[in-house]
């Protein structure tokens, strides 16, 4: 099982919006992606470049993130507004 680790960008979008379905929704696809992160039921894609990062899908939201498989990590370093984001 894969832990993960938050950025302080991502950590201040989900205290602004802990209220709201888009955290529950986080939660369930953290909870799916933890068991294999390159699960294909969810909206996910490489993204093109050097690193080896990811794109996962939520309504308008994209969250940005990387797999670290030596130390069994998920980082997500960044979200944005799908217009926003792959500026």
């Amino acid at each position: 099982m894969y832990k993960i680790r938050l950025q302080k960008k991502v950590l201040k979008f989900l205290e602004k919006h802990k209220w709201e379905t888009i955290i529950k929704t986080f939660t369930i696809y953290i909870k799916i992606l933890q068991d294999n992160p390159y699960n294909n039921r969810l909206d996910i894609k490489l993204l093109k470049g050097d690193k080896k990062q990811y794109r996962l899908r939520i309504w308008k939201y994209r969250f940005i993130y990387e797999i670290i498989e030596d130390k069994l990590i998920i980082s997500f370093t960044d979200w944005d507004n799908r217009w926003d984001i792959y500026k």
